[in-house]
This record gives structure tokens, C-alpha cells and sequence, in this order.
């Protein structure tokens, strides 16, 4: 499954379509910082008691990029295309070191 694939699939289980309304961004917004926090929660908790749960934060971390994903078709771009843009933003500052 490639990761565009994955978010057409993704944005047809919620209740209502992807949209750019303030609620929708709010709620995928909020999903994906507290999903982020589910992920820092995982490495403290290593961190803390040195146990690793390496499917526990694969788990997290697919959470994180279902509502990543979802917001990126809320601005029109496949995630493949902010991928690549990242990957040249990231690209050019690399270049400029």
C-alpha cells in the first residue's frame, strides 16, 4: 500500500468528508498532536524504565499518520506531494551547511 493509497482509505472512515471547515481541522489537528503525545509518552516511558516497546510505538505511530495523512488531503495535496516537498526544503538546507 503506498501512502496515497493509504489515505484515500483514511478519508472515508470518518463521519463526515475531509473538509477545510474549522471543526474538521480541529479535530484532525487535535488527533494528531494527541497522538504525537501517545508517541513522546511511549519514549518517556523508555526512558524511565528502560523498557523498549518497539510495536507499541509502531502502533502509535500509524495513529499519528492516520490524521497526518487526512490533513494533508484537507489541503488538496496527495502525501506523497508533502512528502516530496519536504524532502526538498530539507534537501536545499542540508545543501546551504
Amino acid at each position: 500500500m503506498t501512502i496515497d493509497e493509504y489515505a484515500a482509505w483514511a478519508a472515508t472512515l470518518g463521519r463526515a468528508p475531509l473538509s477545510a471547515n474549522k471543526e474538521m481541522l480541529a479535530y484532525l489537528g487535535l488527533g494528531l498532536a494527541g497522538e504525537a503525545g501517545e508517541v513522546a509518552d511511549r519514549l518517556k516511558k523508555f526512558l524511565r524504565d528502560d523498557e523498549w516497546d518497539a510495536e507499541g510505538l509502531a502502533e502509535e505511530l500509524g495513529d499519528v499518520i492516520y490524521f497526518w495523512a487526512c490533513l494533508c488531503l484537507v489541503t488538496g495535496q496527495k502525501p506523497s506531494q508533502v512528502l516530496a516537498a519536504s524532502r526538498r526544503k530539507i534537501e536545499t538546507r542540508a545543501a546551504g551547511k
